[in-house]
């Protein structure tokens, strides 16, 4: 018997409320960092998706040669993830003119396939497994895809439904309020609850950059992007350092 050896490490962070801090703050600077490039410095939905594509890939790359889990490269990952995934939806939405909710639905079918793909594969798709290449490719794909979904139900919920910035928050804070309540109170599979809370962690962070830096008279804040986006990613750096960042144990 085993029972007093520890269980080995994944190569992913323990799922506490400091993590879900960090998530929303790395959704909201993928946001503004995100249009910064796009917009502000007018390179264009495609440029912007190609340079984020291209620093996602390499972060992935990094992640996946990395023999243990690594706060600081992590979170970078998570950050190149959430930009690529704006300006992958912003492309696809209003360039290619899918519109914001033939974006949602074809991005939540790619979801659900790679949730699908990777369970098939692993057996399961609890980040508590991730700690081998193919587990970790599955789970970069998976977060790339729920940060573009993210992005584009914030961006149909702020403005195609009209409930603006204010509203859309408020409609995301009161849904992860909803999964915290299941969490506590049911026996709902702790994985489906953790991808539900992680998609909708990227609509909230959409919105929320959307509403610090878009201008007054559409019920922004008109905050500089660039300036936003250094806020928030000091606050992001201050927090991985001082919140504990301990790698998650493998379940048996």
């Amino acid at each position: 018997m085993n029972q007093g050896k520890p269980r080995p490490l994944a190569k992913v962070p323990e799922v506490t409320l400091g993590f879900w801090v960090i998530k929303v703050l790395a959704t909201t600077l993928g946001e503004t960092g995100g249009d910064a490039v796009t917009m502000s410095m007018n390179l264009g939905y495609l440029i912007g998706t190609l340079i984020f594509a291209s620093l996602f890939a390499l972060a992935v790359w990094v992640q996946i040669r990395a023999k243990h889990f690594k706060p600081a490269s992590y979170w970078i990952t998570i950050i190149a993830s959430t930009t690529v995934g704006t300006t992958l939806a912003d492309y696809a939405d209003r360039s290619l003119g899918i519109g914001y909710a033939g974006g949602a639905t074809l991005l939540l079918l790619l979801l659900l396939a790679s949730l699908l793909v990777w369970h098939r594969a692993q057996g399961s798709i609890s980040v508590e497994t991730v700690s081998n290449p193919q587990s970790e490719m599955f789970y970069w794909l998976t977060i790339m895809f729920s940060q573009t979904l993210g992005t584009a139900l914030g961006d149909w919920t702020a403005d195609s439904a009209g409930l603006g910035y204010t509203g859309g928050i408020a409609i995301f804070v009161s849904l992860l309020a909803l999964v915290l309540a299941l969490h506590v109170w049911t026996r709902t599979s702790k994985t489906t609850l953790f991808w539900v809370a992680f998609v909708l962690t990227r609509p909230l962070g959409a919105v929320v950059g959307d509403f610090l830096d878009k201008p007054l008279e559409h019920g922004g804040l008109a905050l500089s992007r660039y300036t936003a986006s250094l806020v928030l990613l000091v606050a992001i750096a201050v927090l991985v350092r001082v919140l504990p960042q301990h790698a998650a144990r493998k379940a048996h």
